[in-house]
């Protein structure tokens, strides 16, 4: 297992957010997006992430993958402390320990469906048939198994979402991020993309952070966080779609710290 060496026992925490501060110049003066904020998110958990437009939601996430510096504060993931680490470290620590997937694909439209899944596991010194055969079958659970060869321009959006989804899963990243993964669809596509994160996130025990403006996603993940003012704070997910797992999330909400 490519994330090998993090800690990853279930239940336990996974990411540790302390007094996380960034802030941008914006015309003369300020925009402090994250001012101080904590959470702790914990290992195989679906959380979501929420708030208005320009909160800072997507920094959040480029913060905690190490894409993005951090004015002051920590994030820690498995032990690790990501936001101390340098360059090449962050780049090999993310290769190798998370998977990522954005609202438009960023698929490779020069490799056909199965070579962009297969990267992922090239780029973490998996090749040959080995790499083939994992990328195949997991191109095979995303409903795509007799598509491995297609131009990933040929696809739908839909499509395309659930080779992102592969990719960002096949090799086996305790973490996944995603940013409005279902914010480029139609609605009924939208569910199934989301059916199909959730099941694949669940059965291999990978804990899903996921910024998002759909109640539907916000609905079918353990806990909400809410970003506002600069802070984490606990959510709801916003009045809207009822999400596929609605009832079943609902019902073990209890559970849920």
């Amino acid at each position: 297992m490519v994330g090998r060496g993090l800690r990853l026992i279930r239940g336990l925490r996974l990411i540790v957010i302390r007094q996380l501060c960034r802030s941008f110049s914006e015309g003369n003066g300020v925009h402090r997006v994250l001012d101080a904020a904590d959470a702790c998110i914990h290992s195989a958990e679906v959380v979501a992430i929420v708030g208005r437009s320009g909160s800072g939601k997507s920094t959040l996430l480029n913060l905690m993958s190490g894409i993005d510096r951090a004015d002051s504060g920590e994030v820690a993931i498995g032990g690790r402390i990501v936001t101390s680490m340098h360059e090449p470290e962050r780049t090999l620590f993310r290769r190798a320990h998370l998977g990522f997937v954005y609202q438009f694909f960023n698929l490779l439209p020069t490799l056909d469906v199965e070579e962009n899944v297969r990267l992922a596991l090239e780029l973490n010194g998996i090749r040959g048939a080995t790499a083939r055969e994992r990328s195949a079958g997991i191109l095979a659970e995303v409903g795509l198994g007799d598509r491995l060869h297609s131009a990933v321009d040929r696809l739908s959006g839909g499509e395309q979402q659930r080779v992102a989804i592969a990719r960002a899963l096949v090799h086996q990243p305790p973490l996944l991020l995603a940013d409005e993964p279902t914010g480029n669809l139609d609605e009924e596509t939208a569910s199934q993309v989301l059916r199909v994160l959730l099941s694949l996130t669940r059965s291999r025990g990978t804990t899903l952070v996921v910024v998002t403006h759909d109640a539907w996603v916000a609905r079918s993940a353990d806990r909400v966080l809410e970003l506002r003012d600069g802070k984490l704070i606990a959510g709801e997910a916003p009045l809207g779609r009822r999400g596929p797992d609605t009832e079943r999330i609902a019902a073990r909400r209890t559970g849920v710290s």
